[in-house]
């Protein structure tokens, strides 16, 4: 097994225990990304040289026995929202030539600190507003999608050119592209995470988290990422914290589930979704019960409000925060994106407040249900990756869905809610395509999330070698 091969977790481990470098672990990421960035199109940016120069630096900390933590050395890839200071953030758009940061993100700023060594900034939908990210190949095959908006975070990850990546996620940008390209990806509740620094698409729906191998590394980097700023206004006041507890960090329990309360939808989350993503879905939730854990039965309240308030919200918000450009040059957007910044100038304002009103109502709703459930356990989108090019899926009752509004359907009631969500690869379909197991959790209840996605992932064989870029 190469180094660029190794979990998060494992290559951390061999760094503390002198059994590899972090210039190794470095040059053996920058070689795949050499080998299959090119058929990927991972990256907008590979920052090698300014690699090489941090490997260095924390090579010689680590040989006189100065570790800043489990990310000491580790290679990892940001989604081009984030500022890095010194660096463009181009959004993966026009509109951004020759922008250039003044200062890190926080999150960029917590991540050198813990000492991770950024590889380069990964592609994203084009401010990401879009499921799909084109300018990115899916990690599995390259004919089809990479999934979005964080697609590029997600097939950096799953090819080997970098450990961990951060995404955004606003309406399942970083779920989706997780489960499209068979990663772990993690939205943490609304405001664990700060967003200074980080280019917005909906200000009340965005969240940053990580995009990673196992979900012990999610653990690691969350605990990185996570603790209160006051320049985000959203940021909860909470301390950082320890979520590798549960999810392969030091001490954590044996996959047992006993007395977890999994519950599993009876409405929504298994409409109109792929056969074959529903039985890998089901087979994973037996697997939840075989570990100790009780399946409960539960109804998702408000479903018919769902995708109304999601584009409710995000749409008017997403037109506010560009409105200047748009005016200013609006021929230098994409003209999906264009033509959704279009359509929020055209939002009625009461439109906007009710949006607001029925995510309060979906928040009162859901804090109910998962009162009587540890976790809720679903698909995270309802069918695989699609064919590059492909607009809309026909369901087994002969009605049609945009690809779009198929992929963030499953995973936007998280982002309304600002509940905590991890999606866990559970299989593959016929053709070799990833499927994601979505768990959703109480607010702050990651920890939990963890616990469960850790304790699936233990009692499965281990997963296959990465991708090398598809048929």
């Amino acid at each position: 097994m190469q180094p660029s091969e190794l979990s998060l977790v494992a290559a951390s481990d061999a760094i503390r225990q002198r059994r590899l470098s972090p210039v190794e672990l470095v040059e053996s990421v920058l070689d795949r990304v050499e080998q299959v960035e090119p058929a990927l199109g991972a990256y907008v940016t590979v920052a090698a040289e300014q690699a090489r120069r941090s490997a260095v630096a924390a090579e010689r900390e680590a040989a006189a026995g100065r570790f800043r933590g489990p990310l000491h050395g580790i290679p990892m890839g940001l989604k081009d929202l984030i500022d890095v200071a010194g660096l463009p953030t181009t959004a993966s758009s026009r509109v951004r030539a020759g922008h250039r940061a003044d200062s890190d993100s926080t999150v960029a700023a917590r991540l050198a600190t813990a000492g991770a060594v950024l590889v380069g900034k990964t592609h994203t939908h084009e401010f990401a507003y879009g499921l799909t990210t084109p300018q990115t190949r899916n990690a599995r095959d390259r004919g089809r999608v990479a999934g979005g908006s964080s697609g590029g975070s997600a097939v950096a990850v799953a090819a080997g050119t970098a450990t961990f990546a951060l995404g955004t996620d606003t309406g399942g940008s970083i779920r989706v592209p997780a489960a499209l390209n068979g990663v772990v990806g993690l939205k943490p509740t609304y405001g664990l995470v700060p967003r200074h620094g980080v280019t917005s698409l909906s200000w009340s729906l965005d969240h940053v988290g990580p995009l990673t191998r196992t979900v012990a590394d999610a653990a690691v980097v969350l605990s990185a990422l996570a603790g209160h700023d006051p320049r985000d206004p959203a940021s909860l006041p909470v301390p950082c914290g320890n979520y590798g507890q549960g999810a392969g960090g030091p001490g954590a329990p044996s996959p047992d589930l006993t007395g977890v309360r999994v519950g599993v939808p009876r409405t929504y989350y298994f409409d109109r979704v792929d056969p074959q993503v529903e039985t890998a879905v089901r087979r994973a939730v037996d697997r939840l019960e075989e570990l100790g854990a009780r399946l409960v039965e539960v109804d998702i309240p408000m479903t018919r409000y769902i995708q109304a308030t999601q584009w409710g919200l995000m749409v008017p918000e997403a037109t506010a925060y560009h409105e200047r450009t748009l005016r200013a040059m609006p021929d230098l957007y994409g003209a999906d994106v264009r033509i959704l910044l279009e359509a929020g100038e055209l939002m009625p304002a009461g439109d906007y407040l009710r949006a607001q009103r029925a995510r309060t109502l979906m928040r009162q709703e859901w804090a109910r249900l998962l009162d009587g459930v540890d976790v809720i356990a679903a698909p995270t989108v309802p069918t695989t990756a699609v064919p590059a090019g492909q607009e809309t899926l026909t369901w087994s009752d002969g009605t049609m869905e945009s690809v779009s509004d198929a992929y963030v359907r499953l995973s936007a009631p998280a982002n309304i809610t600002g509940v905590p969500a991890l999606s866990v690869p559970v299989g593959h379909d016929r053709a070799g395509m990833p499927i994601g197991m979505q768990l959703l959790g109480r607010a702050l209840g990651e920890a939990m999330l963890l616990r469960v996605g850790h304790a699936y992932e233990l009692s499965v064989p281990a997963r296959e070698p990465q991708a090398t870029g598809g048929h």
